[in-house]
């Protein structure tokens, strides 16, 4: 029953999508005014979690949401599944995410994300990706939006530590915005590269803010250590994912 339904979510996923290629062309003649383009990304994305949470079960509670900052800030978030870079486009209506340029491939989506717009980045060139997600996060944060990157640079296992890759220091210490720090427990429903999505409910915990000014290595050590004791206490909430998880990471060894 699980497979049939995360099917079926595949299908309603690609049919809610298809019409979004028919407002294109009309957002394309008005100049693709960025606030608009935003507008109809974020509708897109509340139908498909709408569409997780009708077809498959998978919804989702949000934790702490006192700690969001009034004003635009950096955003750091643990990264196990597409769901969070879905639900961010809902749950940071101004936001900006940094994404590697793979995902302009994607049809219609790709074309909503470049003009949102997001801060894509290319694979293996560190320091032009440095360079602009320095330029276009101040950017963004000047405009009020703040800019969500995820630190560990790619998909983990949800049994897996949070462990930043280099370069997250570099650009808190450049942008002087205040940190969100943000853990999903999303791997548990809808693991790295599956397309099994299992019924359940994501937490999404909004940790106390870290602010700027800090010792850049200092920085990144606070936080991954207050973002992995969270994801440690999420996955405790469920023992048998872990076990779970735990036996597929065996399998792949």
């Amino acid at each position: 029953m699980k497979i049939l339904r995360s099917w079926a979510f595949d299908a309603a996923w690609i049919l809610w999508t298809a019409p979004f290629g028919i407002v294109i062309p009309v957002l394309w003649l008005l100049g693709s005014p960025p606030k608009a383009v935003r507008k109809f990304t974020r509708i897109w994305a509340r139908g498909v979690l709408f569409g997780l949470s009708w077809i498959v079960g998978l919804d989702f509670r949000e934790e702490g949401r006192s700690n969001i900052p009034p004003e635009p800030c950096l955003i750091i978030c643990n990264h196990q599944s597409v769901w969070e870079t879905l639900a961010a486009l809902v749950l940071f209506p101004e936001v900006s995410i940094i994404a590697k340029d793979e995902l302009l491939g994607i049809p219609i989506l790709g074309w909503f994300l470049k003009n949102s717009p997001m801060i894509v980045i290319a694979r293996g060139s560190a320091a032009s990706s440095l360079r602009k997600m320095k330029v276009e996060g101040a950017a963004a944060l000047s405009e009020g939006r703040s800019v969500l990157i995820f630190p560990e640079g790619t998909r983990k296992s949800a049994h897996e530590q949070v462990h930043f890759k280099r370069g997250v220091e570099l650009l808190y210490g450049a942008l002087g915005a205040k940190v969100l720090p943000v853990v999903v427990d999303s791997g548990k429903f809808w693991g790295v590269g599956g397309s099994l999505k299992k019924p359940g409910t994501i937490t999404v915990s909004y940790l106390p803010v870290l602010e700027p000014g800090l010792d850049i290595t200092e920085f990144a050590r606070d936080a991954e250590f207050r973002m992995q004791a969270e994801r440690a206490r999420q996955l405790m909430r469920n023992p048998c994912a872990l076990r779970s998880d735990s036996r597929k990471a065996d399998d792949r060894e």
